[in-house]
């Protein structure tokens, strides 16, 4: 069960969908809704709904500018030898469902916080079977 219906996602966009789109875009809020709750079970419903619009929109939708999808941030044209090119800003394949750093931060996945982390911080020290004598020896 997704979080947004179908109208939602028809609202926000430019052209009306088919049936088969319809029933294309019932599936990827389906699949949007499994993706948001992957990564962010407790995020607000409201979030949760306008990312999956937002998701569902991007796999959907070409900008009617030349048919470029949206996040392309480069392309080309030709005419008679027919042929298209374009890159995306996310580098994922035209049409598939991923979260954006603004949508991330919609759900409370990341923040504009930097630091770093040790992976050996929680480690319990070991205690020695003998007395390290040799370290003693070392120092004194």
């Amino acid at each position: 069960m997704g979080y947004a219906t179908t109208d939602d996602v028809q609202a926000r966009m430019s052209t009306t969908m088919s049936a088969t789109e319809l029933e294309v875009c019932e599936s990827l809020l389906d699949d949007a809704a499994t993706i948001i709750d992957t990564f962010a079970p407790d995020a607000d419903a409201d979030a949760k709904k306008y990312v999956s619009i937002r998701m569902v929109i991007r796999s959907l939708d070409t900008s009617s500018d030349g048919g470029f999808p949206i996040g392309t941030t480069q392309g080309s044209q030709s005419a008679l030898g027919y042929s298209a090119s374009f890159t995306l800003s996310n580098g994922s394949g035209y049409g598939e469902l991923y979260l954006s750093k603004l949508e991330k931060q919609m759900l409370g996945i990341i923040s504009n916080k930097i630091g770093s982390r040790s992976p050996v911080e929680h480690i319990p020290e070991i205690e020695c079977a003998e007395p390290r004598w040799w370290w003693d020896t070392l120092w004194h």
